[in-house]
């Protein structure tokens, strides 16, 4: 009797232990975790960020399904680089000033938080208009090679395109496909770009809400980052609402590469394809032959 008590204490002990040693090892996978979750924020903030295209405005360079790596500091960081785009700074850290021709990710003017994806055709100070379909920058055609026909999403469905090569002043070439019959926007006013602002326009030049068309927003609305828009511009291309001018404070980062790639579908209507929820889909509908496309 007299090593009853040692016996029944050491047992409490063992069981104090041993749950301090689960509570220790929750407490490790807890840390484990968030550190993770940390690094990734980092890595996303800073450096890199992955989005998949869900529509058809830019074809022929970008399909519905394509899953690309944009570069965050190519043209330094906004509050718009965090998750939400929370307002603890305005403009723009370590800024680089983007090229022409870059296809650039930014927020919508309009919202503030809808992620876009479209080329940068003009600069702050430029003179942007299209002519029966063809760009002019600063009152001269950017110019345009042939490429034959192919099959394009327009806003009717799938119809024969013309695909073209269109050369930028810069010299920086990139192909790009219009409607031999209808054309979205494909006449209209002079944009004069405003300051820190940029205009921004699809390949798929008649698939495309870009910066052809009102933000639909009152001129003095401060989210367009005194990007304002001058109304007389949609007496040609109507009053549907688009990006509009695009601030310099609303740029995400440059779209550097296609990562990988899945079908999707005919079209946003009819959704199909590849599933997460599906995954032999995720071998039998990929797109090998787009994995690991730079993207110009």
């Amino acid at each position: 009797m007299t090593n009853a008590a040692p016996v029944a204490k050491s047992v409490k002990q063992a069981k104090s232990e041993k749950k301090l040693g689960l509570v220790g090892e929750l407490v490790e996978i807890v840390k484990t975790v968030v550190y993770a979750l940390l690094i990734a924020l980092v890595l996303r903030v800073l450096l890199f960020q992955p989005y998949t295209i869900p529509s058809a405005s830019d074809e022929p360079n970008l399909y519905r399904g394509d899953y690309i790596i944009v570069t965050k500091w190519s043209y330094g960081w906004s509050r718009h680089s965090i998750p939400f785009s929370p307002p603890l700074f305005s403009g723009r850290l370590l800024f680089q000033p983007p090229k022409r021709g870059d296809i650039i990710v930014f927020k919508l003017p309009s919202s503030g938080h809808v992620d876009f994806i479209k080329r940068l055709i003009g600069l702050p100070g430029d003179h942007i208009q299209l002519k029966s379909g063809q760009l002019y920058i600063n009152d001269k055609p950017v110019a345009e090679k042939p490429l034959g026909m192919a099959l394009g999403d327009l806003p009717s469905g799938w119809q024969p395109v013309k695909m073209q090569q269109e050369t930028n002043p810069e010299g920086r070439s990139y192909k790009i496909q219009v409607s031999p019959g209808f054309e979205s926007a494909g006449d209209t006013g002079v944009y004069v770009v405003p300051p820190h602002c940029y205009f921004m326009m699809g390949d798929n030049r008649d698939n495309s809400l870009d910066s052809r068309f009102d933000p639909g927003l009152s001129p003095d609305d401060p989210k367009l980052g005194g990007c304002g828009w001058n109304s007389g511009l949609d007496e040609k291309v109507g009053d549907q609402a688009g990006v509009g001018f695009v601030p310099e404070e609303n740029l995400v980062g440059r779209a550097a590469l296609i990562l990988l790639s899945w079908n999707t579908g005919v079209d946003e209507q009819h959704p199909g394809g590849a599933s997460i929820f599906k995954p032999w889909t995720w071998f039998t509908d990929a797109r090998p032959n787009r994995f690991l496309k730079v993207l110009h």
